[in-house]
């Protein structure tokens, strides 16, 4: 089967839409809303499908009202929910699809009605969506209210994408950490209060590069549904008054937002340690940053995560208990989490055939990045041999790829991290972190 795409609905699609509610309407999932309504919204409000190859396979049809959007009609059909790629890529694609189309309109709530023995239902649970009574009206909030809108691209922050928590690939030891650590604490305040536990407010993330410290944040503020905002010290000191000003700017703006993620990455551009004679150009900023951090930890509803790959340039006084609650290190991915990344970039159709477990041990002491550069670079280097062939349907097409073309790949690519920053990492771990 081949693969499905998320796009808008177009007029010609019509006849798609009107298959898709009858395949439907023939099903225990009947559609709630008439063919004409559901018509209706496709030409004059908000519409997106799933499709495969030239075929609509799904669709999300939605209209807003009295700030809440409704989606009047939502379907995938059965063989591709029960297809190897299965019912989450659909579905979810499908719904954070119509969500974009809503976000600009500033509603408040995304809601649906389902029968109540519709297959749909689970779906849209593990979408975000939430039982609100017997007739199975489910609603999800909006991550950002209308009112925040212009504040939230005024600093540059955006929605995330659902799912990249899951779309993490190993790192199991981490994830679990973050999840206990900041998530958690976070997402169900009740339930860390009643075991006495302080949702944190900024953390520290560090490591060699190209590990996932980035990776992570955005994960963590996609598992949350908070806004997600990046501070780049280089475009702060574009501001009148420099990068302290800047810095005071920013997080005067994002301490109107109701919640959100602030994510600083090479934060020892802007916290080295302070000292010297002169005092260093950069004394001021970090001063300013430390009193911001100071300040932020006073609102809720927020968290700071600060990365860097080089956690021992950072003041002193920057990594100081009261400050941050976690010094948390992102190290480079053990055999379980290479195994998980491996598996993400080869294709499902030529894995049975790929020894896996020799890539796993060829990639020691690679980065999640240095891993998809050779996973990409081996298809791309297979494609450009396969163009060079005869050209015949690609069902026919006897070459595939190969572990060998994967080890290929991994004998031209170049360990991001050398053995003497591994050292100082492991040294680092023993002597600056705080879990």
């Amino acid at each position: 089967m081949s693969r499905t795409r998320i796009r808008d609905f177009h007029d010609d699609d019509l006849d798609g839409i009107v298959r898709l509610w009858e395949a439907a309407q023939s099903s225990v999932s009947a559609p709630v809303y008439s063919l004409p309504e559901v018509i209706a919204s496709c030409q004059n409000d908000h519409a997106v499908v799933a499709v495969q190859g030239e075929e609509i396979v799904g669709a999300a049809v939605g209209r807003a009202a009295h700030a809440q959007g409704w989606i009047v009609f939502f379907h995938v059909l059965d063989e591709v929910l029960t297809s190897a790629s299965g019912a989450d890529g659909a579905e979810a694609g499908l719904l954070d699809a119509l969500e974009r189309h809503f976000m600009p309109l500033g509603l408040g709530k995304l809601s649906i009605l389902v029968p109540e023995e519709s297959p749909a239902f689970a779906g849209l649970e593990s979408n975000g969506f939430q039982v609100r009574s017997q007739l199975r009206y489910l609603e999800r909030q909006m991550p950002v209210q209308r009112r925040e809108l212009d504040l939230l691209r005024s600093v540059g922050g955006r929605i995330l994408p659902r799912h990249l928590w899951d779309a993490v690939s190993g790192m199991q030891e981490e994830k679990d950490m973050l999840e206990d650590r900041l998530v958690v604490p976070l997402a169900e305040p009740d339930l860390a209060d009643h075991f006495g536990v302080v949702p944190p407010r900024a953390v520290m993330l560090f490591g060699p590069p190209g590990t996932g410290k980035t990776t992570f944040a955005k994960a963590v503020a996609s598992r949350l549904d908070w806004p997600f905002v990046e501070l780049f010290p280089s475009r702060l000191s574009g501001e009148p008054g420099g990068v302290a000003a800047g810095l005071r700017t920013s997080f005067e703006q994002i301490g109107e937002l109701e919640h959100a993620v602030v994510f600083i990455d090479e934060v020892e551009e802007i916290a080295s340690k302070r000292g010297g004679e002169p005092p260093s150009p950069t004394q001021g900023v970090t001063n300013e940053l430390l009193k911001q951090v100071a300040e932020f930890r006073d609102r809720e509803g927020r968290l700071l995560i600060c990365a860097t790959n080089f956690v021992r340039a950072l003041d002193a006084a920057f990594l100081r208990h009261g400050r941050f609650d976690y010094v948390i290190p992102i190290g480079l991915p053990d055999e379980t989490a290479r195994h998980a990344i491996w598996t993400r970039y080869i294709p499902d159709h030529v894995i049975a055939d790929i020894d896996v477990d020799a890539l796993v041990d060829a990639s020691s002491g690679l980065t999640p990045a240095d891993i998809e550069y050779a996973a990409r670079r081996a298809s791309q280097e297979a494609l450009a041999a396969s163009l060079g062939k005869d050209q015949v349907p690609i069902d026919a097409r006897s070459d595939v790829l190969s572990t060998e073309n994967y080890l290929d790949a991994l004998r031209a690519t170049r360990a991001t991290v050398s053995e003497e920053t591994v050292r100082e990492f492991r040294d680092d771990v023993q002597t600056i972190a705080r879990l």
